[in-house]
């Protein structure tokens, strides 16, 4: 309980922080937020009633009182440029981004870690087959080549701008070869012949939980390439991260003790190792997590993807400062929740955390 009261607390903080920091950054935005939601030809008697509206007219103490008091209640102000409320807008273009992002994720476990593993095992001079003569045996080179292809591939799909990637793969496998669709969502002309039932706003569950067969054939179609582009850059980060955290096992005594019982390196690296170099992981995803949900924006504008980016993009072009704020506030809570429930896990995984 000491533990988790401390992690807390210090949640708190970084979101105040940011809510504030958030508050003043958005009044630093230049325009006049009332001609920017009543228009250009507004009359002088209409600007005062939407500052009024508002609430500009207060001092900033004052406002940034109503701010803070509006957000424990629900209330994020009303976007300049939708006229409605930000969190509606939100909770509406947020599912379709954790979907992206989720999606991300989950392949740069199911490729990362593997990619780090094959790395690590080849470093520390894995590779050889038994029964197979000299043509089993990699050799130095050999496993030195593989570890620097694994490496080479990480920093690869690290460096690469995510919105070169995008145009290149929509180029590539949408418009030369066909093989997926270009942009959006879902095919438009299935809301009338097969119109979706949303229960958590996420299309590919939602189509799921209701089966929506045509709904959802076509969204796994639309979610393929944009769903590699988003996990390139975690899927070269995790496998580095992975790949130098167990080597760093592979030199801690235990893995001598158990290399001197008589397992291989590569039980030594899945059975023994693993759990342990878990825990940089598990941080490492928290962040990329995050950071992807970002870095989603130019993947969004490229595919036409509905989800928070295309919001964010919006809001910025038309300087809707309460739109610009709740997104800052969303991505803030989602770098402190992630990285809380990381805390949490892993003080579950390795006790000497809670120490």
């Amino acid at each position: 309980m000491r533990f988790l009261t401390q992690r807390l607390a210090q949640s708190a903080l970084v979101i105040a922080g940011v809510v504030a920091l958030t508050f003043v950054i958005t009044r630093l935005v230049p325009g006049d937020p009332a001609v920017t939601y009543a228009g250009p030809r507004a009359t002088p008697a209409q600007l005062t009633a939407v500052r009024r509206q508002l609430g500009l007219g207060a001092s900033l103490p004052d406002q940034l009182w109503r701010y803070v008091t509006g957000l424990l209640r629900g209330d994020w102000g009303t976007s300049l440029h939708t006229r409605r409320g930000v969190l509606t807008d939100i909770s509406t273009a947020l599912p379709a981004s954790l979907e992206l992002v989720g999606c991300a994720m989950v392949l740069a476990v199911v490729v990362g870690v593997p990619l780090g593993l094959l790395g690590a095992h080849l470093r520390l001079g894995g590779g050889r087959s038994r029964g197979l003569g000299r043509w089993g045996r990699w050799g130095r080179w050999g496993r030195a080549a593989g570890d620097g292809s694994v490496r080479a591939t990480s920093m690869l799909a690290v460096s690469v701008p995510v919105f070169l990637l995008a145009l290149a793969v929509q180029n590539l496998f949408a418009a030369q070869l066909g093989w997926f669709p270009v942009a959006g969502e879902y095919t438009s002309k299935l809301n009338q012949t097969s119109p979706l039932e949303h229960l958590t706003h996420l299309t590919v569950v939602d189509a799921l939980l209701t089966g929506n067969w045509p709904v959802l054939d076509s969204a796994l179609a639309h979610l393929v390439l944009p769903a590699l582009v988003m996990a390139a850059y975690p899927v070269g980060v995790v496998a580095q991260m992975s790949r130098a955290a167990l080597l760093e096992e592979s030199a801690a005594p235990h893995a001598r003790l158990e290399r001197a019982y008589g397992f291989s390196r590569l039980q030594v690296l899945t059975r023994f190792s693993l759990r342990p170099a878990s825990g940089p992981l598990l941080a490492l995803l928290a962040l990329v997590f995050a950071f992807s949900l970002v870095n989603a924006f130019l993947v969004e504008e490229v595919f036409d993807w509905p989800g928070l980016g295309r919001y964010a993009s919006a809001a910025i072009t038309s300087s809707d400062a309460p739109a610009i704020a709740g997104v800052t506030v969303v991505v803030a809570l989602t770098y402190v929740v992630t990285n809380l429930l990381v805390d949490l896990t892993q003080a579950v995984i390795d006790p000497r955390v809670r120490l």
